[in-house]
């Protein structure tokens, strides 16, 4: 089996450029950057402030296990009492995968987790924007195989978002479908 960045460069290249007429390889759109996003501001509220810090801790480093990568802790903006979030309150961690990291994130991602998930019937071509970067969203972390669901104390979601540098949607779309991913398209009809 290829890797999915020699794959990319051995049949994507020439399939996209075959599809939409490029004029040369560089036109072709290529996946920039992946960001893995978790909220964890929920998670919080019904933790006890002495536990947050090793809450925190342990959330990082399940989601460090998955990316490769240590997770960035976002904080609050604003105050906002709707949602009794303070200033400054901890509300999630992020990480941003470019280059080797990314790909191997996306192989896995592609090959052992989604196939994990419960009920996964593909991803709709409608998670898909209109600039051409595709937004995932995973119920439960254990579904990596990194996880190991008999130790994890909290299971939570997350949000990966593939970013392109794709000009229209379609050209995404097919970029997408030739690595891979598992793009469901929907029934016009209903």
């Amino acid at each position: 089996m290829l890797r999915l960045r020699d794959k990319y460069r051995t049949e994507v290249i020439p399939k996209m450029i075959e599809r939409f007429g490029y004029k040369n390889k560089m036109m072709v759109p290529k996946i920039e950057k992946v960001v893995i996003n978790t909220g964890i501001g929920r998670i919080l509220q019904g933790v006890d402030p002495a536990k947050k810090e090793s809450v925190i801790k342990e959330l990082s480093s399940e989601l460090a296990l998955i990316s490769g990568q240590k997770p960035l802790l976002t904080k609050a903006r604003k105050s906002i009492s709707g949602f009794k979030i303070k200033k400054g309150a901890p509300v999630g961690l992020k990480v941003t995968l470019r280059g080797e990291r990314m790909y191997d994130f996306l192989e896995r991602l592609i090959h052992l987790a989604l196939p994990r998930s419960r009920d996964f019937q593909g991803i709709k071509s409608s998670a898909v924007d209109k600039q051409g970067n595709l937004t995932i969203g995973i119920k439960e972390h254990i579904i990596f195989p990194e996880i190991q669901p008999e130790k994890s104390k909290i299971i939570f979601g997350l949000e990966v978002t593939l970013v392109t540098n794709a000009k229209k949607r379609e050209e995404a779309i097919e970029l997408f479908r030739l690595m891979g991913f598992p793009i469901r398209f929907e029934d016009s009809k209903g």
